[in-house]
């Protein structure tokens, strides 16, 4: 189970870096896709896992940046654009992928955050996330 986990984990990392590169080139999901499975050891990764995030995230964009608009607390332009990719991936799995348990998801999001994003970043991704899997998998809060 550990080594599937870790499968999903460097394809959600390197989701977050196509997705990244998207923003800045505007190229399509498959074309970045390819770039990345020709250009990188994919070895350990779940290419599934990889093209499923890639291709769900870019065909159902603008339904989860609407999803993801309401609970932020500045314009989506003002979002770092490495936020901006780790909360496509999050919402995607929480709106689409009920097989991944929501705490995963946020776990998941955090980490990517704590590795790629600004200092203090992560705070404000568990926030976004946590929001999202409330709304999405109706979930309570612990308090």
């Amino acid at each position: 189970m550990k080594s599937v986990a870790a499968a999903r984990r460097k394809a959600r990392r390197f989701t977050l870096q196509a997705l990244y590169q998207m923003q800045f080139t505007g190229d399509s999901a498959s074309v970045v896709e390819q770039q990345f499975l020709c250009d990188h050891d994919m070895k350990r990764v779940d290419t599934t896992y990889f093209h499923e995030l890639l291709s769900g995230i870019a065909s159902q964009q603008e339904i989860l940046l609407e999803a993801i608009k309401p609970k932020l607390d500045r314009d989506l332009k003002e979002i770092d654009p490495v936020e901006k990719a780790i909360l496509l991936i999050g919402g995607f799995e929480l709106m689409e992928r009920i097989d991944v348990p929501y705490k995963v998801v946020i776990d998941e999001g955090v980490e990517l955050a704590k590795l790629f994003g600004a200092s203090g970043s992560f705070k404000y991704v568990n926030s976004i996330l946590d929001q999202l899997a409330k709304q999405y998998r109706q979930i309570d809060s612990p308090d």
